[in-house]
């Protein structure tokens, strides 16, 4: 993520640009390192004296931008202003293509978790795998996979953690709290652990 503070028609303070560069990182965790983020500074005289120091904040978002801007006595008070405002922007418009996604992949794991559970080999008492279903993963938080979860009305949900990028597979326990497994390559395995 690159982050820009500049300002219209005014040399930015150092004291401003640190606080604004500090504060724009509450957005890393929202953006990739192809975003931009620009921080432009501006004063308007004409306005109240608690509106004059303007903070517009601009995030470029695969190449599509996506704007917040606040008005305060302070440009630390904007600023803190446009990044809430900019994070909410961010995380709506991340969600947006993927919430179309989701519901078109959850009715696909619903059709084919119901065709696969009534199906098996019964002549010989051996059980096989009858169907293999392939979907896009999206890399998602916990709590945004416990709420997937929970809205498919499943017991486990398999979801590529945004936090290290790694496969993980979140189950509901039978004392309703929640689990989750985070496989690893090589080790040993030791069943009843946990």
């Amino acid at each position: 993520m690159r982050t820009t503070v500049k300002g219209k028609n005014l040399d930015v303070l150092d004291t401003d640009r640190r606080y604004a560069e500090q504060k724009v990182q509450r957005l890393a965790r929202l953006l990739d390192d192809r975003s931009e983020v620009i921080v432009e500074f501006s004063v308007e005289h004409n306005r109240s004296a608690d509106q004059t120091h303007i903070a517009e904040l601009t995030l470029l978002l695969h190449g599509k931008p996506v704007r917040a801007e606040a008005r305060a006595a302070t440009f630390h008070a904007a600023t803190d202003i446009a990044i809430d405002k900019g994070e909410e922007l961010a995380v709506e418009h991340k969600e947006r293509p993927r919430t179309r996604a989701r519901s078109e992949q959850a009715k696909e794991i619903q059709r084919s978790m119901a065709v696969g559970a009534t199906e098996s080999d019964e002549g010989n008492g051996h059980k096989s795998v009858v169907k293999v279903k392939r979907f896009a993963i999206q890399p998602m938080f916990e709590e945004d996979a416990v709420a997937e979860m929970e809205e498919l009305g499943h017991s486990f949900f398999l979801f590529v953690n945004a936090e290290n990028e790694r496969l993980a597979v979140l189950y509901r326990r039978r004392d309703g709290d929640y689990g989750m497994i985070e496989p690893t390559i090589g080790g040993a395995y030791t069943p009843g652990r946990k």
